[in-house]
C-alpha cells in the first residue's frame, strides 16, 4: 500500500500538497497562549474553536509513520494545522471554488487512472480500496488542494523581477572564482596524535557509551498470497489485517496467531540498532528500515503490527541483551579513536575560525600555515556554484557565500572534508536577454520573489487573525502519542 502511495507522490495532487505545506507558516509566539477553557480546544482562530480530535485526525493523516513523532513533530504539525486553517479561511473570503466539471478534469488527467491513455474506472476504484479512501473525502481532499493552490496564485502570480535582479541571481549562481585551496585534513594528521592513555581514559569515561543491545525476534510476513490465497489488496486481505491487530491488541502470541490463519515460515532473527548480528554481520532477512521501531518497543510490548513497502509484520519479541564491549575490541578501539580525532578537529576548526572572524587570519598567515606544516596549496578554478570537479558541491557553496581576498574555512557536516581557502579572484558575469537561458533565470528570480512574498503574507496572516494556543490541551495531545 505504501509504495502506491509512493509512487501517487509523484502526481500532481501530492505536488500541489507540497507546495502548499511548504509556505512558512511560523504560528509559535503569535496570539496568545492560553492554560485555561475547555480542554477540547486545541486552538482559537478569530472566534472559532477548533477540537483536539481535529488536530489528532490531522496527525494521523499526516504524519510519516516512519518517522518518530515526537513534541518537536507534533509542534510542527500544528503550525502547519493552523496555516490550512487560515487558508480556508482566506480561499472562504475570496469565494474561490472548484467546479464538479473541473474536478472530474483533473481526476481523468491523472496518468495513475490511465489504461491505453483513457481513464480507467478500475483502476481509480482500485487505487481507493488499495490506500484505505473513499471517493468522496479522496475528492474533498483534491479541490481543497486545488483551491489553496488557485489562492496561492492568486497573490503571486504577475510578478515580474527586473533584467538588475535576474543578472544578480545569474551571477550569483555561474561568477568564476579561482581559489588557493589548503587541505586541513593533511594539517590534522601532523597535529592530531593520541597516545594509548588517551585512548584508555575516553573509554573508561563513556564505557556505557559502548553497551550495544541485542534484540531476539520472531516473525511473520503477511501478503494477500499467504491471508486470502491471491495477490490482490482488497477489502478482505485488509479485514484480515484488522482481525491480526485486534487480537495482538488482545494479547495473542505470534503461534496463536499462526495457527488461526495457516501461517507458515516463521522466522527469527537477533541484531542491534545498527541492523548488525554480534558477529557485526549486516542481518538480510528483516528489513532495516523497521528495526528502529523494533528498539522503540518498551519492555511491556511483546508483540507488533507493522507495515513496510506493501508487506506487514507480525512481530513477537523474545529476548533483549545488554552487552558491554571493551577496549580491546578493535571495533571499539576505532570509534574511540575516530570520536577523539573528531573532538580535536572541531577544536583546530574554532580556533581557526575565531581567527577569521576577528580578521586575524588573513593571506599572509595562510602562507605561513601551508609553509610551516609543508602542506601543498592547490590553485582550482571554479566555473560556477555547481563546479564540482575539484570540491564537493556542499563546500563549493560555502565557497560563493564570501568576497574576493577573503581567506575562509570550507567543511561537510561530519568533518570528513576540511579546507583552508583562499578567494584570489571574483569574476562577475551577466547574461543577454537572447540567451536561451534567460527564461531559465527570469523564472528562477520570479520564484525567489514569490516567496518573499509568501513571507509578506505569512506575516499579514499572523497579524489579521488572532490566534490562541490551548498549552494544556497541546501537552495532552503529546503525551497521548
Amino acid at each position: 500500500m505504501l509504495e502506491k502511495l509512493r509512487k501517487f507522490s509523484g502526481t500532481i495532487f501530492a505536488k500541489l500538497f507540497l507546495f502548499i505545506v511548504a509556505i512558512p507558516f511560523v504560528f509559535w509566539g503569535m496570539g496568545d497562549l492560553f492554560r485555561g477553557g475547555s480542554q477540547n480546544t486545541i486552538v482559537e482562530i478569530q472566534k472559532e474553536k477548533i477540537s483536539n480530535q481535529m488536530f489528532i485526525n490531522y496527525i494521523q493523516r499526516n504524519y510519516n509513520p516512519e518517522q518518530k513523532l515526537d513534541d518537536r513533530a507534533i509542534e510542527s504539525l500544528l503550525s502547519n494545522f493552523i496555516g490550512e486553517k487560515l487558508l480556508e479561511l482566506e480561499i472562504q473570503k475570496f469565494q474561490i471554488e472548484l467546479s464538479d466539471e473541473s474536478l472530474a478534469k483533473i481526476i481523468r488527467n491523472q496518468e495513475t487512472f490511465k489504461k491505453d491513455n483513457k481513464f480507467s474506472r478500475n483502476k481509480y476504484e482500485k487505487f481507493l480500496i488499495e490506500n484505505r479512501i473513499d471517493a468522496v473525502t479522496f475528492e474533498k481532499n483534491i479541490s481543497s488542494q486545488e483551491e489553496k493552490k488557485q489562492l496561492l496564485n492568486f497573490i503571486g502570480e504577475g510578478v515580474m523581477p527586473s533584467v538588475f535582479i535576474i543578472n544578480r541571481d545569474y551571477d550569483g549562481i555561474n561568477q568564476k572564482r579561482q581559489v588557493d585551496v589548503l587541505n586541513l585534513n593533511d594539517l590534522f594528521d601532523k597535529k592530531i596524535i593520541f597516545t594509548e592513555n588517551q585512548i584508555k581514559t575516553f573509554f573508561d569515561n563513556n564505557k556505557n557509551s559502548y553497551k550495544t543491545i541485542y534484540k531476539s525476534i520472531k516473525f511473520i510476513e503477511l501478503s494477500p498470497n499467504n491471508l486470502i490465497g491471491n495477490n490482490e489488496f482488497s477489502d478482505l486481505f485488509f479485514q484480515k489485517i484488522d482481525q491480526i491487530d485486534d487480537l495482538i491488541v488482545e494479547g495473542k502470541k505470534l503461534n496463536y496467531i499462526a495457527r488461526e490463519y495457516n501461517l507458515e515460515n516463521t522466522k527469527t532473527a537477533t541484531f542491534n540498532k545498527s541492523g548488525k548480528d554480534k558477529n557485526l554481520n549486516k542481518i538480510d532477512n528483516f528489513p532495516n528500515e523497521l528495526i528502529n521501531k523494533v528498539f522503540d518497543m518498551s519492555n511491556s510490548e511483546e508483540m507488533l503490527l507493522l507495515e513496510h513497502e506493501d508487506k506487514y509484520f507480525v512481530i513477537e519479541t523474545n529476548k533483549s541483551e545488554n552487552i558491554q564491549k571493551e577496549i580491546t575490541d578493535p571495533q571499539v578501539k576505532k570509534d574511540v579513536l575516530l570520536k577523539l580525532k573528531h573532538s580535536a578537529k572541531r577544536k583546530l576548526i574554532a580556533d581557526l575560525i575565531t581567527k577569521i572572524n576577528q580578521n586575524n587570519l588573513k593571506k599572509y598567515d595562510f602562507d605561513k600555515i601551508a609553509k610551516d606544516n609543508n602542506i601543498s596549496v592547490k590553485k582550482i578554478n571554479l566555473d560556477s556554484i555547481n563546479d564540482d570537479k575539484f570540491l564537493k558541491k556542499e563546500l563549493v557553496s560555502q565557497i560563493y557565500l564570501y568576497p574576493e581576498k577573503k581567506v575562509i574555512i570550507a567543511t561537510d557536516i561530519g568533518l570528513t572534508e576540511n579546507f583552508l581557502v583562499y578567494i584570489d579572484n571574483v569574476k562577475n558575469v551577466f547574461i543577454d536577454k537572447n540567451s536561451k537561458e534567460y527564461d531559465r533565470y527570469l523564472n528562477l528570480s520570479k520564484l525567489k520573489i514569490k516567496t518573499d512574498l509568501f513571507n509578506t503574507y505569512d506575516s499579514y496572516l499572523k497579524n489579521k487573525y488572532k490566534i490562541k494556543i490551548n498549552q494544556n490541551a497541546l501537552e495532552n495531545i503529546k503525551n497521548y502519542f
